[in-house]
C-alpha cells in the first residue's frame, strides 16, 4: 500500500493495480508495471490514494479471483497491465470479462487508436474495460511507455492535446457508478465532466 501527497479536502480513493506476468511474478525479471502505474496515478490525481498492488502470473482463474478480491476490498478503480495480446498465455481480457457486470468497450477502442499512432501491431491488443459492482476495471498495455501514452494521451510540442487519453473519462465514469469524486492535475491529464457534474474546488 502507498500514499500520495494529496490535496486536502478531496475524497480518498483506493486503487487496485495488478501486474500480470509469469516471469515477473516468479522473479525471472523485475516487474515494471506496478511502479509505472503508481508513478503515473500519483502524478495525475490530487486525491489521497491508497494503492492495493498485486503481482500475479498469467493464470485466468487467479486473475479473476484477484479482480474480485480488489473490488470487494473497496477499490473504486482497478488497473491491470500485461496479458492482453494474442499469445496462448495472454488471458487477462477473458479473466476480466468473466467478472464483469457491464462492458465498457470505448476504453479498449481508444487505447488501440492511441497505440496505432506508434505501431501497426496495436490491432493485436485485446484490452477491455468493465464495471463490477461500483468498481471500474481497465486492462492496460504491458510496457510502461504504453501505459503512460494510453492513460495520458498524446500532445503536440506546445502541450496541446492531439488524442485524448482514456483517463480523461475515468473520473466521470467513477462518478456515475457511485464512486469517490476524483480530481486530476490538468497538466498531466485533464478530466472531462459535464458542467452539471463539476464540484466547486475549495479555495
Amino acid at each position: 500500500m502507498s500514499q500520495t501527497n494529496p490535496t486536502p479536502g478531496l475524497d480518498p480513493i483506493t486503487i487496485g493495480i495488478v501486474s500480470i506476468s509469469d516471469r515477473a511474478s516468479s522473479g525471472v525479471y523485475e516487474d515494471k508495471g506496478l511502479p509505472a502505474l503508481t508513478d503515473w496515478l500519483s502524478r495525475a490525481l490530487q486525491n489521497p490514494i491508497r494503492f492495493e498492488p498485486r503481482l500475479i502470473p498469467d493464470e485466468q482463474a487467479r486473475i479473476s479471483e484477484t479482480l474480485i478480491e480488489l473490488v470487494d476490498a473497496g477499490c473504486a478503480l482497478v488497473l491491470t497491465t500485461g496479458g492482453t495480446g494474442p499469445a496462448l498465455r495472454d488471458v487477462t481480457p477473458e479473466a476480466t470479462l468473466a467478472v464483469a457486470h457491464k462492458e465498457m468497450p470505448g476504453f479498449g477502442e481508444q487505447m488501440r487508436q492511441i497505440s496505432l499512432r506508434f505501431v501497426p501491431t496495436a490491432i493485436l491488443s485485446r484490452q477491455v474495460a468493465v464495471i463490477r459492482n461500483q468498481s471500474l476495471i481497465i486492462n492496460l498495455p504491458g510496457q510502461p511507455k504504453s501505459i503512460q501514452e494510453t492513460l495520458e494521451g498524446l500532445k503536440d510540442a506546445q502541450g496541446q492535446s492531439i488524442v485524448s487519453g482514456i483517463f480523461a473519462a475515468v473520473p466521470y465514469c467513477v462518478d456515475l457508478i457511485g464512486g469517490p469524486y476524483m480530481q486530476t492535475h490538468d497538466a498531466v491529464c485533464k478530466a472531462f465532466r459535464p458542467k452539471s457534474a463539476i464540484r466547486p474546488t475549495a479555495a
